[in-house]
């Protein structure tokens, strides 16, 4: 993973990598075999390593860095140096910024590669001042740790410095010269052409694999994980999650609210995944959500699962209802078919917690209060719907119904023509209880219908009241 120094022992000079001595790696024949080591890597790690080994193998170095730069800071993030040798990893991987090294600076405004020696070609120690060695700063820098010769060229990925490979040598080679500037130039490029490629690549297997809303995995990816987990034979549990709440969010807080809860949902999910070895987290589509695990018991994914939703609670007083579903009890059994049973099991979480909250949401017995009640909250959420006399509706029904303290609503619509009414919208879950009546509330063509607490008021005030929020969403006039 990049951020961390990759520290490796180098390979010594005259020895064998791959099969290839050092005069094969070394001019053209050894850019060319960095290039297919570099069309082979798939991930940015594989390329930062492929160049640091390539620049030791090519440009017969002692130590090499690949360094990341952002934000005009250096950060090496890959180490090839002799073995047991403090001076060169103290040397190589510090993290600087450019005011500190002009080379750096230079480098960044230039994007030209340096050279510095601390001494000359006869083992003489440079005099201070002298130009000709290079940057002072490097100078003084490979002077402390007793190297002789530095080169560093930049590493240039879409019009923009990505970073720096820098290799050193010892006293025991020649100083770094002209035409092996060029060749540290070509395999900077090289490299460079690599991380742009599997970068793309990433960012492609991204936006197929991914869900763009929440960063998780998508519908297939989520598919392919149960079928894989399937076809491994060990125990494969599937749990489907539904959001409760979600649509009360996007009708009185607009979707832009809706999409920070929807995010809230994914960051628990991915808590779970990782509270559960192997398991994929992914978003199905709307508020639906589900988690694949394999070889995992079943007690241990609904643990972790009632565990992280009990610890994160979602914001706006929303909440997750899910179900689980595993092989352990069903058997041998396509996927299609566990999905279906946990989403089975996941309904019947949500009518429990409909039920519970019934029970545990006192009704508004007192007329005056509800008719306030009633106002305030179904024209918060008249306004916030989109304007089109469906949205509008549910979103009052909504309101009315969790106002009331009911569990479910409809909005129907009659035929042209005939007295036969037509579903056009459904929310909330029925608790199929005693303890719940519905409301029909009529206005042109257009009927609401609300499952209240029996122990709601109900009355005259109550019923004028539902009649002109119905008549403010349907004759769409703005609530005063």
């Amino acid at each position: 993973m990049m951020g961390c120094v990759t520290r490796r022992g180098s390979t010594a000079k005259g020895a064998h990598r791959g099969g290839l001595s050092a005069a094969d790696l070394g001019g053209v024949r050894g850019l060319a075999v960095a290039a297919h080591r570099f069309d082979a890597c798939r991930h940015v790690d594989e390329v930062v390593e492929a160049a640091a080994q390539a620049a030791m193998d090519v440009l017969g170095a002692d130590a090499c860095t690949v360094a990341r730069i952002t934000q005009e800071t250096c950060r090496v993030v890959h180490l090839e140096s002799p073995e047991n040798d403090p001076r060169w990893h103290q040397f190589l991987s510090s993290t600087y910024r450019a005011d500190e090294r002009p080379a750096l600076r230079a480098l960044l405004r230039n994007r030209e590669s340096w050279v510095a020696h601390a001494f000359d070609a006869q083992g003489r120690s440079v005099r201070p001042g002298d130009t000709s060695a290079g940057d002072r700063v490097e100078v003084e820098m490979l002077r402390e740790v007793g190297a002789a010769s530095a080169l560093t060229s930049p590493v240039v990925v879409n019009d923009a410095v990505w970073g720096q490979l820098t290799v050193v040598r010892d006293f025991d080679a020649p100083l770094f010269h002209v035409d092996e500037v060029a060749t540290a130039e070509v395999l900077a490029a090289l490299a460079a052409g690599a991380i742009a490629r599997v970068d793309l690549e990433q960012q492609m297997r991204h936006m197929i694999a991914d869900d763009p809303l929440t960063g998780l995995a998508n519908r297939r990816t989520a598919d392919q994980a149960a079928e894989a987990a399937l076809a491994s034979g060990r125990e494969t549990c599937v749990v489907m999650c539904d959001v409760d709440g979600l649509k009360r969010v996007n009708d009185e807080l607009g979707h832009d609210a809706g999409d920070d809860l929807l995010r809230a949902v994914a960051d628990v999910l991915r808590r779970a995944a990782d509270a559960i070895p192997g398991a994929t987290a992914a978003r199905i589509g709307g508020d639906e959500f589900c988690l694949v695990t394999v070889d995992q018991p079943r007690e241990t994914v609904a643990t972790a699962m009632s565990t992280t939703v009990a610890k994160f609670p979602l914001p706006h007083g929303a909440a997750i209802s899910y179900g689980i579903a595993s092989t352990a009890v069903m058997g041998s059994v396509e996927a299609r078919h566990l999905f279906r049973r946990a989403d089975q099991a996941q309904y019947q979480a949500k009518r429990r917690r409909a039920r519970a909250r019934a029970r545990t949401t006192p009704p508004i017995a007192d007329p005056v209060q509800a008719v306030e009640r009633l106002t305030s909250s179904s024209a918060v959420a008249i306004g916030a719907a989109a304007p089109a006399v469906v949205p509008r509706l549910c979103a009052f029904a909504a309101a009315a119904t969790e106002t009331l303290g009911g569990d479910s609503w409809a909005v129907r619509e009659r035929m042209p023509g005939s007295q036969t009414f037509t579903t056009v919208a459904r929310g909330g879950s029925a608790a199929d209880s005693p303890e719940t009546r519905t409301l029909s509330i009529e206005r042109d063509e257009w009927v609401v219908e609300i499952a209240v607490s029996v122990n709601a008021s109900t009355g005259r005030q109550v019923q004028t009241a539902l009649n002109a929020l119905v008549a403010i969403a349907v004759l769409d006039v703005t609530p005063v």
